[in-house]
């Protein structure tokens, strides 16, 4: 099947911009959807699949936009064409982007079991750092330390964990400052002593 007379497309087109005629819309897929598919197929080297879903994204964006094709710019099987090739075009773009992204997630993260005696090594370290952690740090400073470790940055929610007084601005922040950097350096003498 070829493509239409430019006539019998500018007659179809009129046909569409009516919007009440439920056969225009048919038609546009009777007279364009095996000429426009074998033009991808033979451009593009697509497989026919990709090539008739393109084509049917096109028509159909057409259908309900169909004043957006300007005949005097071009024959309405050369803009569909056009569109659909540009689609074809996208739908590889896409593709091509998920596989990479695909690729380069697995290459960066490897989903590897943990052997069975190694998972209970750590849950015995995590046992025994918990001990260590309640011994060296106060009762007050365990909520501090738990909003710290979630990355809570906020001085205001930290100032209410650490039960600081009422403070200017200023001296607020250098007392959360202080009592961060006090807590960090307990972790970090704990986690030198194991």
């Amino acid at each position: 099947m070829s493509f239409p007379s430019q006539a019998e497309e500018q007659a179809l087109h009129e046909r569409v911009l009516k919007k009440n005629e439920s056969l225009a819309s048919q038609d546009v897929f009777r007279v364009f959807m095996a000429p426009i598919t074998r033009v991808l197929c033979r451009n593009r080297r697509k497989t026919k699949e990709e090539a008739h879903d393109a084509v049917c994204d096109v028509l159909m964006e057409y259908l309900e936009n169909p004043e957006r094709y300007l005949a005097h710019k071009s024959k309405l099987s050369s803009y569909l064409t056009r569109n659909a090739e540009m689609q074809v075009r996208d739908m590889y773009r896409s593709q091509e982007a998920r596989q990479r992204r695909e690729r380069e997630f697995g290459e960066a993260i490897e989903l590897r079991a943990t052997a069975p005696n190694r998972s209970l090594e750590i849950i015995v370290e995590a046992r025994h750092l918990v001990g260590q952690l309640e011994q060296a740090i106060q009762e007050q400073d365990r909520a501090a330390l738990g909003l710290i470790l979630q990355g809570e940055r906020s001085t205001d929610a930290l100032a209410k964990a650490m039960n600081l007084p009422q403070l200017s601005e200023k001296e607020l922040r250098r007392e959360v400052k202080r009592n961060r950097d006090r807590l960090m350096k307990t972790l970090g003498r704990i986690g030198k002593e194991e």
